[in-house]
């Protein structure tokens, strides 16, 4: 494995007295993709913000590109290009525009810089919209021009939270094209935060974060692996009283999330002929499938993903 590019090592941040994270650990090699998946409140954000030097670090340590997060901010900025989650164009002024400020403030000027925006613009696709006012572009456009400033300086690792809030299945697939290039060409490690499974499973490697600890690591695969068998979804007008059924007359444990029934099982195409003979009337759908990412965070949490935990920290 690549030397790593990112250290973090028990690092804790409190709100208060309320732990946004709790003693996180996690290595990523140079030239990795990835992603720290979780729900909204799992403390992603914070994570995001202490890596890219926006919020001070209070217990552990972070190394970013050889350099201390907290007693070598300066350096750590100079390494890493970040995509914010929240727009950051200003919509009254040229993609060109909005460039060449951003590269004013890293130090590039003249001929250098014109090179610059030349080469992040053909790398994101959107040389061609140089003279258009950012308020014109698509969201999938401004997301890449977004990046592309960014990627102005030539930083060794790109971070990105949640890039594809906001985009359609299209401009999510074509930007998830962009940043695989950029990886593979470029050389870039990318960091993303996401909690989508779609986007997630685009990523090399994975750290699960929930409630501020990190719950598991590993390719997407390997965490698959984790659950084995078979996914069963069932949903059903009664979930709690079928699922109680289920466990007394077939001995089979399961999971009620909202108006479905989650059953993991070595042979799932077995047991869904068993549910059909034995509650023929007592389900509307039943769904066989291969385990998920939303079934691993299940089996960790006990919960979906997609819950809402409160604001993001």
């Amino acid at each position: 494995m690549s030397q790593p590019v990112i250290t973090v090592e028990q690092l804790s941040h409190l709100y208060g007295d309320r732990h946004a994270l709790d003693h996180v650990s996690f290595e990523i090699p140079q030239g990795d993709v990835f992603g720290l998946l979780g729900p909204n409140g799992g403390g992603k954000t914070t994570l995001f913000r202490i890596l890219s030097t926006l919020l001070p670090l209070q217990q552990g340590s972070a190394i970013v590109a050889g350099a201390n997060v907290k007693t070598q901010a300066h350096q750590v900025r100079r390494n890493i290009g970040v995509t914010f989650q929240s727009p950051s164009l200003d919509v009254k002024l040229t993609v060109r525009e909005n460039l060449k400020h951003q590269g004013h403030l890293y130090g590039l000027s003249g001929p250098m810089l014109k090179a610059r925006i030349l080469e992040v613009t053909r790398q994101l696709g959107v040389d061609d919209r140089l003279n258009d006012f950012a308020e014109k572009l698509s969201g999938g456009l401004k997301r890449r021009v977004e990046i592309a400033k960014s990627m102005l300086h030539a930083p060794q690792i790109l971070l990105l939270d949640e890039p594809s809030t906001g985009l359609d299945p299209g401009a999510r697939h074509d930007l998830w094209n962009i940043l695989r290039q950029l990886n593979t060409t470029a050389g870039v490690t990318i960091l993303v935060t996401t909690h989508l499974m779609e986007e997630a499973d685009h990523c090399s490697h994975l750290g699960i974060l929930d409630a501020g600890k990190l719950i598991a690591q590993g390719t997407p695969y390997e965490l698959r692996g984790q659950v084995g068998g078979d996914s069963v979804t069932i949903t059903t007008d009664n979930p709690v009283q079928l699922a109680e059924k289920i466990r007394t007359q077939l001995n089979v444990a399961s999971t009620v999330m909202g108006g479905a029934i989650r059953i993991e099982h070595l042979e799932g195409h077995q047991l869904i002929g068993q549910l059909a003979t034995t509650f023929p009337d007592e389900f509307r759908s039943l769904t066989l499938g291969k385990p998920s990412l939303e079934d691993v965070f299940i089996s960790l949490t006990g919960r979906t993903l997609t819950k809402e935990t409160g604001e993001d920290a």
